[in-house]
């Protein structure tokens, strides 16, 4: 039986998940912890949206663990509606509790209860561990992506 509680989020949740993004190299570079205001902003859209799915998870009433989904309806294979994760991070004293395994588990039964056929993510090519990781869970590196930065 798990300890941990999966929900979305609120917005007393934001903090928590913004120390959880900023704490790793790669966020240290780009999360600005002490500058709320930019994530209530958004927290506000994406809670706003129905094909977006801000979660979190907590353990004694701490949350320790967020990821977003986002639920995109296609004209590809057929209309095919996919599932993109984006955003897994779990508190550090949580790693290698399971939590990781048992967070992607839950999005993906989210994905099915939603009518998803497919669930995607992307992974910074600099985290090697989270690679295996999905890998380990049955994602299979299929496509190289792209991104083009706007700012």
């Amino acid at each position: 039986m798990s300890d941990f509680i999966f929900r979305r989020a609120t917005e007393q949740d934001i903090e928590a998940i913004v120390a959880m993004l900023a704490d790793d190299p790669l966020g240290a570079t780009r999360e600005s912890p002490d500058e709320l205001g930019p994530y209530r902003t958004a927290f506000a859209a994406i809670d706003a949206d129905p094909q977006q799915l801000l979660a979190v998870a907590e353990r004694d009433g701490r949350v320790v663990g967020t990821m977003q989904l986002t639920f995109v309806p296609g004209l590809s294979r057929k209309g095919l509606t996919r599932a993109l994760i984006e955003g897994v991070r779990v508190h550090s004293d949580e790693r290698g509790s399971g939590l990781g395994t048992e967070l992607t588990n839950w999005a993906v039964d989210q994905a099915r209860s939603r009518g998803c056929s497919l669930v995607q993510l992307t992974s910074d090519k600099a985290r090697v561990d989270a690679h295996r990781f999905y890998e380990r869970l049955g994602f299979e590196a299929t496509h190289l992506g792209f991104k083009l930065p706007l700012d």
